[in-house]
């Protein structure tokens, strides 16, 4: 919106050109949703604690949990808030990338929203069913990959690309829109279950998305693209904004959220940021690399079904609880020490999937 704004200007004062360079409107776009969150923040806590918006506690969870019942949740709203106003002012709107991330991460929090209005103000302790609820993930996730596929350009926007290794370039066809289905999904349900303790999940998602960033605006620049050998997708630089915009937001919301938790985020932030990363990942085509990145949301997953698939066929379970975070806690960890050391394993993961841009 800005951007349109400054090539206007830009008649009146060629200052104004300066707005045209992608890093500037980057940097613009983490500050920018950065304030938001924190000059919000109160505000929303408050309003959140006047309607009584408490997060309900498993009974089966860790007895240090206890003391948390009642923190306002939903606070993921606030988070999705300065992304999109965010995104919306320094973007370039004219880009069809960031439509779909942003409608994307859009749609899944408002799945997020209904199941945590349920929850909260319904008294419903199912929330959305499970069953509606992966229904309508899947009409999101299916029109978003639907879109890039229907409106990709260059065969390299829906080709397969293996991170390490340069001549690894799988041609996907319509099949890009299955594996563009579950990375979206799986990333959307990967964040949400890893959502457990204070400031768990928000800070891989921040360093993923970080990461993110620079991958999408390598990805978009021909010069950077050729140099490091990966697919050159024009326009994908701006896909660096709404990352940026999530690493504001996310830092901004990790104020209020970290350990001991003033708000947690619920289902409309953990289902609508996880969504961000697959399909920005998606867009990029660094689905691996996501993989690679997000290996604290993955390894959570795993722990889920490992759990279930165990206790349903031999009826003992691998771990004292899961996801896995609950597990250490079982253990004795302190929950500041589970946070923090996940927090250190995804530093190493995102220093790996970085890597992938030069060791090919």
């Amino acid at each position: 919106m800005l951007l349109w704004l400054a090539e206007y200007l830009t008649q009146f004062h060629s200052g104004f050109n300066l707005f045209q360079y992608l890093t500037l409107r980057i940097i613009l776009g983490v500050l920018t949703a950065l304030v938001i969150s924190l000059v919000v923040g109160p505000t929303m806590i408050r309003k959140l604690n006047e309607y009584q918006m408490g997060q309900p506690i498993r009974d089966d969870g860790p007895e240090t949990h206890l003391v948390k019942e009642g923190t306002p949740t939903m606070g993921g709203a606030l988070i999705l808030v300065s992304i999109a106003i965010s995104t919306l002012l320094w973007a370039d709107l004219s880009n069809r990338y960031v439509w779909v991330v942003l409608l994307t991460t859009l749609a899944f929090g408002a799945i997020g929203w209904v199941d945590d209005w349920k929850k909260l103000v319904k008294k419903d302790p199912r929330g959305l069913s499970g069953r509606y609820k992966y229904f309508w993930q899947s009409v999101a996730a299916l029109v978003s990959a639907s879109a890039l596929y229907f409106t990709a350009v260059i065969p390299a926007e829906t080709a397969f690309y293996m991170p390490f290794f340069k001549d690894v370039v799988i041609n996907l066809g319509a099949m890009f829109i299955v594996l563009s289905y579950f990375v979206i999904v799986g990333s959307s349900n990967a964040v949400n279950l890893t959502d457990g303790l204070d400031g768990l999940a928000i800070l891989p998602t921040v360093m993923v998305a970080g990461a993110l960033a620079l991958f999408a605006y390598v990805t978009g620049h021909v010069g950077f693209a050729n140099y490091l050998s990966i697919a050159h997708l024009p326009g994908a630089g701006e896909v660096a904004i709404f990352c940026a915009a999530i690493v504001g937001a996310g830092l901004g919301f990790l104020w209020f959220n970290t350990y001991p938790a003033m708000v947690f985020m619920g289902d409309v932030g953990a289902l609508a940021l996880g969504a961000a990363l697959g399909v920005v990942a998606v867009v990029l085509r660094q689905e691996v690399v996501l993989f690679i990145m997000g290996g604290v949301f993955v390894i959570e997953t795993l722990s889920v079904i490992i759990q279930v698939v165990s206790y349903k066929t031999t009826g003992r379970r691998v771990f004292r609880m899961a996801p896995l975070h609950h597990h250490f806690e079982l253990k004795g960890w302190p929950e500041p020490r589970v946070i923090v050391r996940f927090w250190i394993i995804t530093i190493i993961l995102v220093l790996i999937g970085l890597a992938s841009l030069k060791i090919r």
